[in-house]
């Protein structure tokens, strides 16, 4: 679904400067900074942009094309392009169905208006971005500079990106959640470990530790302070925000080792989050299934979450991380859809796992962390088969609900869409 993917990358614009300002600290040399943060002047960033060309042509392997466009905004600019962008790209009902799916999950409260906290997100922190549909680089006014430098490098990558594959495409409408989760890893893992060797051009990407995403998150945790609203937000946001450049960067680290002087886009594109999270699985070429709803025309919203945000579900639920690990092992595709009943909605949920003994460890966990929830709905969760593979499928809403008798069933496309 569009709104899914698109939420994700403006997400990602948020989080992105608190996860560059700190690996900066960890990795690079701290600079010293003026008692006051001056106005950033257009022939500034032009200067920058010709000093950190080369040095991210060498740290990616790729060379400019055309030379990238840069410009100074605002704050107040900035934000409102952000605000437009997500009210063009997400319309409202795509976002009124997102909602009430992490309603439905229990990721979020009753009470929470995700515009709203969008719109807070985006107020928090905003240093730069690229724009695919302008070509343009822009930076915000009044940038601190050593904010601004690993900024502009970071996003000139996404530009030399861009002239080499569609950006808009790797995530877009056309493509599932979860693989468009995965391309943007790629392409934010990418632009954070370049950004960074491009500042740093004595280090090399074997110098990266192989526990550099973790250790990442651990600093972001550290730094409640920075961003009080993302820190309060809920754990389903603020773990898919940081997704594509922690997990992305260790992907990266791990491709840059196995594939060394090869460029991780095309067809080495991963198409899945497990694929970033376990890249033994991306070395066996291991697809997830793609399933359908038998009658999906009828669902209100329909989508997948993928090996990552099923982890953080059963995280979120049980309160334990290590529970979302265990209970997400051996996931092999999936799908969920809300069906309307009534005043209210009923939602189905269809995992595909890898053995039988992994469906039944989900099921047994799921079972019991749903069920902990009390929401006064009732729900079903059952192990069984689709189309001769392991399955687990969860049923949840009031209790007249008349789906309880006869769920939704699924089926098996190809990538293209067509029936196996």
């Amino acid at each position: 679904m569009k709104s899914l993917k698109s939420l994700a990358v403006l997400l990602a614009v948020v989080i992105m400067v608190l996860v560059v300002v700190l690996l900066t600290r960890e990795f690079a040399a701290r600079a010293p900074r003026a008692d006051g943060i001056e106005s950033v002047e257009q022939q500034t960033v032009n200067a920058l942009r010709d000093e950190l060309m080369e040095p991210v042509e060498r740290a990616t392997g790729l060379r400019f094309k055309t030379e990238p466009a840069v410009a100074v905004r605002s704050r107040e600019q900035v934000q409102a392009y952000l605000l437009n962008r997500l009210a063009e790209t997400v319309p409202v009902e795509d976002l009124e169905g997102f909602q009430e799916s992490l309603k439905l999950f229990g990721l979020i409260p009753d009470s929470l208006d995700l515009s709203r906290l969008l719109v807070d997100l985006y107020t928090e922190q905003v240093v730069g971005f690229y724009d695919p549909d302008s070509t343009t680089l822009y930076v915000v006014d009044h940038t601190d500079p050593l904010q601004l430098k690993l900024v502009m490098a970071h996003e000139l990558v996404h530009s030399l990106q861009d002239q080499y594959t569609n950006v808009d495409s790797l995530i877009s409408i056309s493509r599932e959640t979860d693989r468009a989760a995965a391309s943007q890893a790629v392409l934010e893992g990418q632009a954070t470990i370049s950004s960074l060797l491009a500042l740093m051009p004595t280090q090399d990407i074997n110098d990266f530790p192989a526990s550099f995403g973790d250790q990442a998150r651990e600093l972001i945790r550290q730094e409640r302070d920075a961003m009080p609203v993302f820190s309060a937000a809920p754990l389903i946001l603020k773990e898919q925000a940081i997704f594509p450049y922690l997990a992305g960067a260790d992907w990266i680290r791990w491709f840059g080792q196995e594939y060394p002087d090869t460029v991780p886009l095309g067809r080495l594109m991963p198409t899945s989050t497990e694929q970033i999270m376990h890249p033994e699985k991306f070395l066996e070429g291991d697809e997830p299934v793609d399933l359908r709803f038998v009658d999906e025309d009828q669902a209100r919203y329909a989508d997948g979450f993928g090996e990552f945000s099923t982890k953080i579900l059963l995280h979120q639920l049980s309160g334990r991380e290590a529970v979302g690990s265990a209970a997400a092992q051996g996931w092999d595709g999936d799908r969920f859809a809300i069906f309307e009943t009534g005043d209210t909605h009923g939602l189905v949920w269809w995992t595909i796992w890898d053995t039988d003994d992994q469906a039944r460890r989900f099921a047994t966990i799921l079972e019991r962390e749903w069920g902990a929830r009390n929401t006064g709905r009732l729900f079903s969760i059952q192990k069984t088969v689709v189309e001769n593979r392991a399955a687990v499928r969860l049923v949840d809403g009031p209790r007249d609900w008349a789906m309880f008798d006869s769920p939704p069933a699924v089926r098996f496309v190809r990538p293209g869409g067509g029936a196996l």
